[in-house]
């Protein structure tokens, strides 16, 4: 297995000069970010990144990764023709962008809608012409091994998730008519009350612990378990969502190798533009008001391990 590599845009592992700031591949650096622990992957709205790529029904899934944290990530930490697998696959969007890049994708989805459309998605990709493979399971990720052919055991270069959390930052919101009604939510739910997303803290960090039990056992020599998160606020009280990830791997005989920020804002004149929900913005502006200073989270912790040395 090569050691982590930086995607074709970016400049050399041993190239120490950075972009020129006119230079014409400058949008491209930063929509797929280049070497460091901060990752320019929020340039562009998920909305522009997906028109296309995916079907528009897909889109109403409350929890989608962003494409390009899922593309950067495969071009660094795999090859053509790997395995990347992701056990909470939602919507196939680790599937999707490992097959533009000539990877096998390989996903794990607990509810059926989000595996059918799943399903779409790798259909219209392979229609479009990707080089790549994508297939898609339905069941129970916490017993990972069982759901997958014994082919794959020990072949996956690369794991891709992200936990399920945070219904304030999820879902889109509409008002009955112009100027009048109330506001409602809609496209925040993952689906049925036994799913992973309404456990308490507790039992999601118990799933998740057996999740990457899971993936361990399906690794290949020298794989990668990449996982993204970030905290939230439940009531007032912010829960460390990537604490718990780190601390999962731990208990599932991984090693935290690195840490990385992929931003899911962009940066246009050394400006954030934040990208955020409704009831993001809501929360913080009515936090501030009351003399509570609260920040809206603008990037993903990018949690990156592998099999723990036996020394």
């Amino acid at each position: 297995m090569p050691e982590p590599r930086p995607s074709a845009l970016t400049p050399g592992l041993h190239d120490s000069t950075p972009p020129r700031p006119d230079g014409p591949d400058l949008a491209a650096l930063l929509a797929e970010g280049y070497l460091g622990t901060v990752w320019l992957t929020g340039q562009h709205p998920s909305r522009d990144l997906r028109r296309g790529r995916y079907t528009p029904e897909s889109l109403t899934h409350p929890g989608k990764m962003l494409p390009t944290i899922a593309r950067y990530a495969i071009r660094t930490y795999t090859n053509p023709g790997d395995v990347v697998l992701d056990p909470m696959a939602g919507i196939g969007t680790t599937v999707i962008e490992a097959m533009h890049l000539d990877r096998h994708g390989v996903g794990i989805e607990y509810e059926a809608e989000w595996v059918t459309k799943a399903a779409d998605n790798i259909r219209h990709t392979h229609q479009g012409g990707a080089p790549g493979r994508g297939e898609i399971y339905h069941g129970d990720s916490t017993a990972l091994p069982a759901l997958l052919p014994a082919s794959l055991h020990g072949q996956v270069s690369l794991v891709i998730t992200s936990p399920p959390y945070g219904p304030s930052t999820h879902g889109h919101v509409r008002t009955p008519g112009p100027r009048r009604g109330q506001v409602r939510k809609i496209n925040h739910r993952y689906g049925s009350s036994d799913n992973l997303a309404y456990r308490t803290p507790g039992q999601l960090a118990d799933g998740f612990t057996a999740i990457l039990t899971g993936c361990h056992q399906l690794l290949r020599p020298g794989g990668h378990v990449i996982v993204t998160a970030r905290p939230y606020r439940r009531h007032g009280e912010l829960i460390d969502i990537p604490g718990m990830v780190a601390a999962a791997g731990t208990n599932a005989g991984l090693q935290l190798v690195e840490e990385c920020i992929a931003l899911i804002s962009g940066v246009r004149d050394g400006r954030i533009i934040p990208r955020a929900s409704f009831f993001q913005q809501k929360n913080i502006r009515d936090a501030i008001t009351t003399g509570d200073p609260q920040w809206l989270v603008q990037h993903e912790d990018v949690l990156i391990m592998k099999v723990a040395s036996d020394g």
